[in-house]
């Protein structure tokens, strides 16, 4: 996920184990190959729902985002964020969206996750450009499809990430330190790298 002139700066740098290196990235790769499989069977079963002129059921997310029910949280932060116009922006897109358009916003995600994970892999600083543009990607992903997602916002999210053990929990599921590495990148972006 990165071009020539990231990858080249990463290889040169004086900690840089290849072996070490190479052992993550086919890690990273087996994982990514095991979610595909599971994506082309769901985009299998969103293609033929919409053949069939339905839309996206809470059964169908489930099969879509896994073990993370979606709906687990929603009294929550109804409370919690229920005034807000953030709030009422993504509840009125995501009544909306069908099972291909999670799909590919769980796609997109995972995208970001692993673009993340790479940096981590490679021992890139939250701080460094390469890392606050993802952390930029990711704010530009809510923003596209939750709700407008400001630079204050979205250092707020990336506080949560790390307070709420819920929160961080379920993104180190992803790979040992992340909520906190993101948490960092997304930092560093607002305040300027």
């Amino acid at each position: 996920g990165f071009g020539l002139g990231e990858i080249l700066r990463i290889v040169s740098r004086p900690d840089y184990d290849r072996v070490a290196a190479l052992s993550q990235q086919r890690q990273l790769l087996e994982q990514r190959a095991v979610r595909l499989q599971h994506l082309i069977a769901a985009i299998e079963a969103a293609t033929e729902a919409h053949r069939k002129g339905y839309a996206m059921k809470t059964e169908d997310m489930l099969e879509v985002f896994g073990d993370f029910d979606p709906t687990e949280h929603e009294a929550e932060a109804k409370e919690r964020w229920g005034d807000s116009d953030a709030y009422t922006q993504s509840t009125n897109r995501t009544a909306r969206y069908t099972k291909e358009d999670w799909i590919r916003i769980k796609r997109e995600n995972q995208a970001i996750e692993d673009a993340f994970l790479a940096l981590m892999a490679a021992g890139t600083p939250p701080d460094d450009p390469a890392a606050t543009e993802v952390a930029e990607r990711h704010r530009a992903h809510i923003t596209a499809w939750y709700y407008d997602c400001s630079p204050e916002i979205h250092a707020g999210l990336g506080q949560m990430y790390v307070a709420d053990p819920r929160f961080r929990e379920n993104i180190d599921k992803s790979g040992e330190g992340l909520a906190q590495y993101m948490s960092d990148a997304i930092a560093a972006a607002r305040s300027g790298g």
